[in-house]
């Protein structure tokens, strides 16, 4: 099989993480006869430094025309420490969100057997933990109108969404808990907000075409505070943009390392495969950052394109990996292997 994938990398560790699943997709290509075409384009601060654009036209029509994006991380701490900025790299995240249509985020979040010591959580209330989180990530107050009076002491940022945006992302969600648990927990704040309201009544419009799907409703609130106290009792949990933001990190660190967690965003053109960390601008250059997510998010892709088989195969090297030590500073500061050092591993055991 061909596969035109599109990589940007952009900012900070970006590039080094890329590097170790370019590896991993070159093993599985030469394992399994597949050609693999990179297009490389530019994305974030990176970008705003070399064509003064976040998300170039140009980045975008190699997005367009590739089967996947495999993306980095984007941020850079001279844009974080001017809030004066006019052009800012998550511009760029937000952009190429609208311009490729991904309005959903799946983030799968599942403990490590090998690793649950390192979670944060008491080892009962986190073994066994295995959720997705599906976010809105087109609509509400990211990208709702937003200002500042003249004399720069009134803001607003308005939070706006539409029965279609909302129908479209709950039928994915619904998908998905069909495929796992058939458990599905709508999560909104429908006692404060209207946005919220249109929420919940498009879900439960939308219920009775679901019957074999068990779907519960909680205020964003409660289900922050659930999560932490029983995350093994939510299996698919759908939300609005900024709570999916919110809640997905918030999920992320059951794990023990956010340098683990892969995620998909999909939607009407080219899908996006990264790892839910950001740019970790500290580590850049040292080959210390954790690949591991955006080798799992290499496995999504994969998966994806209905390389089922091959995904499975990064999968189980990268657990291999975690029960033989294989792994980062974040992992085992006693004993660290390098980032390029996990990569390599990677690739040699799925070369056999």
């Amino acid at each position: 099989m061909k596969l035109n994938i599109a990589v940007l990398a952009g900012d900070g560790i970006g590039p080094e993480i890329v590097t170790q699943a370019q590896k991993v997709l070159d093993a599985i290509a030469a394992k399994y006869h597949h050609e693999i075409i990179y297009s490389p384009a530019l994305v974030g601060a990176t970008a705003i430094d070399q064509l003064g654009d976040p998300y170039p036209e140009t980045t975008h029509e190699v997005c367009m025309n590739s089967d996947a994006v495999l993306f980095g991380a984007i941020g850079d701490p001279k844009f974080d420490n001017d809030p004066k900025a006019k052009v800012r790299p998550e511009q760029g995240l937000l952009a190429m969100r609208k311009k490729l249509g991904l309005y959903a985020n799946i983030r799968p979040v599942a403990t490590f057997p090998s690793l649950l010591d390192k979670s944060p959580l008491r080892l009962d209330i986190v073994e066994g933990a295995d959720m997705v989180v599906v976010r809105e990530l087109t609509g509400g107050i990211y990208f709702g109108e937003k200002g500042r009076s003249e004399d720069l002491k009134k803001a607003f940022d308005t939070c706006t969404y539409t029965t279609e945006e909302i129908e479209r992302i709950l039928k994915l969600a619904f998908s998905y808990a069909g495929k796992r648990d058939k458990r599905l927990t709508v999560v909104d704040k429908a006692n404060v907000l209207a946005t919220s309201r249109l929420w919940r009544e498009t879900a439960q419009a939308m219920e009775p075409a679901y019957k074999d799907i068990e779907v519960d409703y909680m205020f964003v609130d409660n289900a922050a505070m659930q999560l932490i106290q029983w995350p093994k009792k939510f299996d698919v949990i759908v939300t609005e943009n900024m709570f999916g933001d919110i809640i997905s990190d918030e999920a992320s660190v059951i794990t023990g390392s956010l340098g683990l967690l892969p995620s998909a965003s999909v939607g009407v053109h080219t899908s996006v495969f990264e790892p839910i960390h950001g740019s970790y601008p500290q580590a850049a250059g040292k080959d210390i950052a954790n690949p591991v997510a955006t080798v799992l998010s290499a496995a999504m892709l994969l998966e994806s394109l209905d390389l089922l088989e091959e995904a499975q195969l990064v999968r189980e090297a990268v657990n291999k990996s975690l029960e033989e030590g294989i792994v980062t500073e974040d992992i085992n500061k006693e004993k660290p292997y390098k980032t390029s050092e996990v990569g390599d591993w990677l690739a040699k055991y799925i070369a056999g």
